[in-house]
């Protein structure tokens, strides 16, 4: 929304001064006034007004020489001379000093208000025009930092990408412009695609899908893809633009805005209709939304209320909170408000729940819109829908740890160690890790990858796993071996829930004092994933019946954690055991084989 117009009013007569003022004030401008020309000049600097009026006659420095005084700061602002001289020499000065407008005195009240008139309106489309253009750079540069972009002539030529689609087709810049887009074609792609896109845009409509691309490497990649025709003031195309979204995966957007994707208008008119277009290619391509400076939704587009389930009557006038999903931490949100408020872009996925309680995901890029000053006068947020690439990597990862649990259930099976025990060991040291100041992320991590202790037990032969008496010293040296058979197992995999397994599997026999094995590792020199499974996985087994022992009692267990505090077991893991025994024994009599 534009300020209101200011005028600056120098006259020396109290009395003239004040009256004419009052006319100036019919405008619908704010006036200020000033006694003389050097008062002009500080009042000028003060509120930097829209127009200056002054007469030439003045005490201490004259309206020419105030208004030579302002021109070398400031060019633009119009200036309106009133003389009682018709003097031709004072007529040139002020042409070469740069006044805008001439009047002699005694001027009619109808000529002065319509030059002031005439003036404010050039003035006031002018400031439209500026903020319209500021406007549009930041909608462009919230476009470039969320999506792949390019631009082509309408023959189809390549004119600009941004970086971001150098990042992903693998061409720089110059292999790009000014080729066409058959460059970046996958061979899958049949040419009836192509066909129905360009009768589409040629008949200055908008196009959507999903296109397979070829990258520089061979690779292939998709992109969902919106092309959109940019018409000029007669209707007339003068380029399209492509706004694409990476959904071969979901990836942290980066892109900035370079100086060469800009618009050519030559007059107001082009320029208001260029806007339109790109506003018009933002809303066609995003899921988007704007709030005010206190965080209250402003504007929402169709794609925003096709998501989430609410209509825009519903969400104009609140605040984010009502798509807020409770699993999203408020931390999050907190980081999100300071990165915005400092002027800085925020990006994330963020989860949210619709009207009717399902949950989506969205690819986020939120920024603040500055205005010609580079003052922040709201916030634009620009998503992605990847609802089906999130629930697609939540299924593969549940399948991985049904895997793994399963895998878990092999290990102990063969050596007859059935039942709920890797189900107890995993809620054992999800609980003692987040008593530990584990994350909760991270402990539910442990507790996926803590049933692959005893994997390596595959390796071992029957006669020593199944032995129910005690094993010599050579068939325990075999036994011992498990602990690498389960690490070379899972080195392997880059999973982060496949590395945590190996780690416990690799490190879970070994002591505090640093005599435990396979290699022999000291205090936290184990790892803190393997010092909290050996706590939790001593502790079932003392309490469990096996082929070469009873079970022990809750008493003996708790008096052998005592004694073997800061030797085989981590005392602050221990200490943190005992202090909440009472959790533990309840997951114990949860899982009871």
């Amino acid at each position: 929304m534009l300020s209101r117009q200011v005028i600056l009013y120098i006259e020396d007569d109290v009395d003239v001064r004040d009256a004419t003022a009052r006319v100036l004030r019919t405008c619908g401008a704010e006036v200020v006034t000033a006694q003389d020309g050097e008062d002009g000049i500080a009042a000028f600097i003060r509120y930097r007004p829209d127009l200056i009026v002054a007469d030439i006659g003045m005490p201490k420095i004259d309206g020419l020489e105030m208004a030579r005084k302002i021109r070398t700061v400031d060019g633009d602002t119009p200036i309106i001379i009133t003389s009682g001289y018709s003097d031709v020499e004072y007529f040139l000065n002020s042409i070469e000093i740069g006044v805008s407008q001439f009047l002699i005195k005694p001027i009619a009240l109808n000529k002065l208000m319509e030059t002031v008139k005439r003036f404010l309106e050039k003035g006031l489309a002018l400031k439209g025009l500026r903020e319209q253009s500021n406007l549009l750079m930041e909608y462009k540069k919230a476009v470039d930092v969320s999506s792949i972009v390019s631009k082509t002539d309408p023959k189809g030529i390549i004119t600009f990408v941004n970086d971001h689609f150098c990042d992903i087709s693998g061409y720089d810049k110059e292999e790009l412009v000014g080729r066409p887009h058959n460059i970046i074609r996958h061979p899958d792609m049949p040419s009836s695609a192509f066909k129905e896109m360009w009768e589409t845009i040629q008949a200055k409509q908008v196009w959507n899908g999903v296109v397979k691309n070829r990258a520089k490497n061979g690779n292939a990649y998709h992109v969902k893809t919106t092309v959109i025709p940019i018409l000029d003031s007669s209707g007339n195309i003068l380029e399209y633009i492509g706004i694409r979204s990476d959904i071969t995966e979901v990836e942290t957007m980066r892109a900035k805005l370079r100086d060469d994707l800009k618009i050519t208008a030559k007059n107001l008119e082009d320029a208001y209709q260029r806007s339109r277009e790109y506003e018009r290619a933002i809303d066609e391509s995003n899921i988007l939304s704007r709030t005010d400076l206190a965080g209250i939704i402003t504007y929402v587009n169709d794609k925003f209320c096709k998501v989430c389930g609410y209509s825009r009557g519903e969400l104009i006038g609140q605040n984010h909170n009502i798509v807020r999903h409770e699993d999203m931490p408020e931390s999050v949100f907190r980081e999100l408000w300071e990165t915005i408020e400092s002027c800085r872009v925020w990006k994330g996925v963020i989860k949210n729940k619709r009207k009717d309680g399902t949950a989506y995901w969205v690819d986020s890029v939120i920024l603040p819109i500055l205005d010609g000053e580079g003052k922040t006068v709201e916030y634009m947020a620009i998503r992605h829908d990847v609802s089906d690439i999130i629930e697609l990597h939540q299924e593969l990862e549940e399948t991985q740890r049904e895997v793994i649990y399963r895998m878990g259930e092999i290990g102990e099976s063969r050596s007859k160690e059935t039942g709920y025990h890797v189900k107890r060991v995993a809620e054992y040291s999800r609980l003692l890790a987040v008593k530990v100041g584990i994350s909760a992320e991270e402990a539910a991590l442990l507790s996926n990858a803590s049933p692959m202790h005893d994997i390596g037990k595959v390796g071992i032969a029957d006669t020593i796993l199944l032995k129910p008496g005690k094993l010599s010293e050579e068939e325990f040296a075999v036994m011992k071996t498990h602990s690498e058979i389960g690490y070379n197992i899972l080195k392997g995999s880059e999973r982060p829930l496949l590395k945590t397994a190996g780690i416990v599997a690799h490190q879970h026999h070994e002591r505090f004092d640093g005599n435990g094995y396979p290699q022999g590792l000291k205090g936290e020199e184990i790892h803190i994933y393997a010092r909290i499974t050996a706590v939790a996985d001593v502790f079932d087994a003392l309490g469990s019946d096996r082929c070469y022992k009873e079970a022990w009692s809750l008493d003996k267990i708790l008096a052998f954690f005592k004694e073997e505090r800061g030797r085989q077991f981590d005392p602050t893991l221990v200490d943190l055991f005992f202090d909440n025994l009472d959790e533990f024994l309840q997951i114990r009599d949860s899982y009871i084989d």
